[in-house]
């Protein structure tokens, strides 16, 4: 009896396996943690790099736009030169003749034909209770454009003087401002002398490149018409933004004063408001 028991209980319950070995746990040696913050550190650098990789493809394949087409190759007023040279003649008149000779320098006037007085300052005159304003100028943060065209004392030779030929001239201001503000490393202000009209008082454009922001964070051509216009053809959207940046940069010339430390000033009268 007491072997069938056993029988029986020996086929009920499963037989317990036999218990494997246990294997031997890993000892970690004293640097283990510093190597895993050593392998945490190399996983990130690989990972920003892997994303660097991925970002400059992308720009190689979907390259940013030009600001524009062409562009000097000198720096500072020497890439100022370039910019006059290449801008003035595309801006012509009726008959064909360029419209002004562009000459760049820096900030200075001609005291006589043998001597040029640097200038040191801008002083511009305050209107309808403003107060006057000094703004500093020097050869390593400024540009001068003198326009001159081919008549007496730099006037322009043929044709009237008319609102839409001096928009045109300002078009051209606004369009040297923008090269030079782009490519002349350094350069904060650019003066622009206008050229002259026989009985009228001598006027410029002074522009500062933070007037410009906002035309300098996009192509060229999204402000100005690729196509350089005559007086008559400018187009509206050419027109708007010619006035819009151009007018209240406009001064009429007042008069060259001395410091009594002896830095020149160039005194100027804002348009009167309309």
């Amino acid at each position: 009896m007491a072997t069938d028991v056993t029988s029986i209980a020996n086929e009920v319950a499963p037989a317990v396996p036999e218990r494997p070995p246990r294997t031997p746990r890993l000892q970690l040696g004293p640097h283990h943690h510093r190597f895993l913050v050593i392998y945490g550190i190399l996983a990130v650098v690989l990972g920003v790099a892997v994303t660097g990789v991925v970002i400059f493809a992308g720009k190689s394949i979907n390259p940013a736009p030009r600001w524009s087409a062409w562009k000097p190759h000198g720096g500072g007023l020497g890439a100022a030169k370039e910019i006059a040279d290449q801008v003035s003649k595309s801006y012509r008149l009726p008959n064909g003749s360029q419209l002004v000779d562009v000459i760049a320098g820096s900030p200075s006037v001609s005291a006589s034909k043998t001597q040029t007085i640097s200038i040191h300052y801008l002083a511009v005159h305050g209107t309808q209770g403003r107060q006057d304003e000094i703004f500093p100028v020097s050869s390593s943060d400024s540009v001068m454009y003198s326009l001159c065209g081919l008549g007496a004392s730099c006037s322009i030779a043929t044709g009237k003087p008319s609102p839409q030929r001096g928009r045109l001239v300002r078009r051209e201001i606004l369009e040297l401002a923008l090269y030079t503000f782009k490519y002349a490393g350094g350069i904060k202000n650019v003066i622009a002398f206008l050229p002259p009209v026989a009985g009228k008082p001598t006027y410029l454009v002074y522009l500062q490149k933070a007037d410009l922001a906002a035309e300098l964070h996009k192509p060229l051509v999204q402000t100005l018409a690729a196509k350089t216009p005559q007086a008559t053809t400018i187009s509206a959207g050419d027109a708007h933004v010619v006035d819009k940046t151009t007018i209240p940069g406009v001064y009429n010339v007042v008069r060259l004063s001395q410091t009594p430390q002896g830095e020149f000033v160039l005194e100027l009268k804002p348009l009167p408001a309309k």
